[in-house]
C-alpha cells in the first residue's frame, strides 16, 4: 500500500463544510412550445381547432410542402412535412396557457370570475374526455398593483375551486416579477390551497435579471419558489420595452435578449427549471403568410441553437412554422449526434472524446425528438444503437 502524509480524519475534518454538489434536470417531458390563448376564446375545442387551423394554413400556403418556403433541403424537406402534418393531426398542442393578463386585459370582476370558472370546466371536460394537452394551466395577473394582486388570486382562487383540485400537467404561469418577494408571497398564496401546484416564472422585467443591488435575481427567485418554480419563461417585448429598445429593434434576436437569456440558462443550470424562450408577433396571416413562417422559423432555430428547446406560440399558423424547425432541428442532427452517442457508450473514442456531461445533453435530445415526433423509437435505436430505456439512463431521467 502507498504512504501518504495526510490522516483520512484530518480530510474529513477540513472538508466537513462541504456538501455534496447534486445537479437536477427538467423533470419529464418538456414541451416545444406554450400556446397562449385569451381566457374568453378557450373553449373545449381550442387544442383540436388550433391544429385543424394549422393545417388549413399548411394545405392553402404550402399545398407542395414547405421545402421551398423555408429553404429546406430536400430529403429533409420531404420528413418534415410528413412530420408536421402527422404532429397537427394528432398532438397540436404540447401546452396551453389560459390567459388572464396581458392578452385578456382588464374586464369587470364579474366577467372575470365568470371566464375563469367557466374555463376551469373546460379543463375538466378536457381531462375527463382523454383531450387536455400534455401541459395546461393559466396566466395569472401580476403583482404589480394591489388591484393586480387581488384580482390574479381572486381569479387563481375561481379557477382551483371549480377544477377541484391540481391535476397532473397543470401548471400557473406567475408574470412581470420583478422581487424575491413577489416569489414568497406567491408560494404562500399556493400553500394555503393545499394542493402540489408549482409555477413559472417570466422574465419580463430588467429587474428579473439584475435587481436594485445589482446582482442577479434569477438564482434567488429560484430558491425562494421552495421546490415550486418549474420553468422560466422570457417576455420578449415587456424586456425590451423596458430596456429602451424602440419598436423596430424588440425582436427576439436582439442582443439585450440574448443577455437576457444567458443569465436565465446560468441561474437555472442544474436546478431542473426549463428554460422557454419568447415569442414574435410577426404573425404568418394576411398577405405574407410565408414571411411570416419564415421569420418564425428563423427564430425557432435560432433559440434551439442556443439550448432554448421550448418558446412561446401566439396563433395557430405558428404551429406549421414550431414544428417543422423542431424537427427539422433534429432530423438534421441525428447522424452526428448518434456517432458520438455511439462512441461514447461504446467507449470507442475517435477524434471527439465526450464527457459524461455531454453524453447526457446528446441523449436528452434524443428523447425530446422522441417526446415531439421527430423521431420514433424504432429511428433512435437503428441511429445510436440504444434503447430508449438506456438512454434515460444517460440522461439522468430515470
Amino acid at each position: 500500500m502507498p504512504r501518504t502524509s495526510l490522516s483520512a480524519e484530518a480530510v474529513r475534518a477540513v472538508t466537513a463544510r462541504l456538501s455534496d454538489v447534486e445537479l437536477r434536470a427538467p423533470e419529464g417531458r418538456q414541451p416545444v412550445h406554450t400556446c397562449y390563448v385569451p381566457a374568453d376564446r378557450v373553449s373545449a375545442s381550442t387544442p383540436a381547432a388550433w391544429g385543424a387551423q394549422a393545417l388549413a394554413a399548411l394545405a392553402e400556403h404550402a399545398p407542395d410542402g414547405l421545402g421551398d418556403v423555408l429553404g429546406l433541403a430536400p430529403e429533409v424537406a420531404r420528413a418534415v412535412d410528413e412530420r408536421v402534418r402527422a404532429k397537427l393531426a394528432a398532438e397540436p398542442v404540447e401546452d396551453l396557457r389560459i390567459d388572464f393578463e396581458d392578452g385578456y386585459g382588464v374586464r369587470s370582476d364579474a366577467e372575470e370570475d365568470g371566464d375563469a370558472e367557466r374555463t376551469a370546466l373546460v379543463v375538466r371536460d378536457w381531462l375527463r374526455d382523454g383531450t387536455a394537452p400534455p401541459r395546461f394551466g393559466l396566466r395569472m395577473k401580476s403583482f404589480d398593483t394591489r388591484a393586480l394582486r387581488e384580482r390574479g388570486i381572486r381569479t387563481l382562487d375561481v379557477f382551483l375551486t371549480a377544477l377541484g383540485g391540481a391535476p397532473g400537467g397543470f401548471v400557473i404561469t406567475f408574470p412581470k416579477v420583478t422581487s424575491v418577494a413577489q416569489v414568497e408571497v406567491l408560494g404562500d398564496v399556493l400553500d394555503l390551497f393545499g394542493l402540489p401546484l408549482r409555477f413559472e416564472i417570466q422574465v419580463e422585467t430588467t429587474r428579473s435579471i439584475v435587481d436594485t443591488e445589482g446582482r442577479l435575481a434569477l438564482p434567488r427567485f429560484i430558491e425562494a419558489g421552495r421546490g415550486r418554480v418549474t420553468g422560466l419563461h422570457f417576455g420578449t417585448y415587456d424586456y425590451t420595452a423596458g430596456c429602451g429598445l424602440g419598436a423596430a429593434h424588440q425582436h427576439l434576436a436582439h442582443g439585450a435578449c440574448d443577455f437576457a437569456r444567458n443569465v436565465m440558462q446560468v441561474s437555472a443550470a442544474g436546478t431542473g427549471v426549463a428554460l422557454s424562450d419568447g415569442s414574435t408577433n410577426v404573425l404568418p396571416v394576411g398577405e405574407d403568410v410565408h414571411g411570416g413562417w419564415r421569420t418564425h422559423y428563423r427564430l425557432v432555430r435560432r433559440s434551439l441553437a442556443h439550448g432554448f428547446h421550448q418558446g412561446w406560440d401566439l396563433h395557430p399558423a405558428q404551429l406549421v412554422t414550431r414544428y417543422a424547425a423542431v424537427h427539422a432541428f433534429h432530423l438534421e442532427g441525428v447522424e452526428a449526434d448518434a456517432r458520438r452517442l455511439r462512441a461514447y457508450a461504446s467507449r470507442a473514442g475517435g477524434s471527439v472524446l465526450d464527457e459524461p456531461a455531454t453524453a447526457q445533453a446528446l441523449s436528452m435530445s434524443f428523447l425530446r425528438a422522441l417526446d415531439c415526433g421527430a423521431l420514433d423509437e424504432d429511428e433512435i435505436g437503428r441511429a445510436t444503437g440504444l434503447t430508449v430505456t438506456e438512454l434515460r439512463a444517460l440522461a439522468r431521467r430515470e
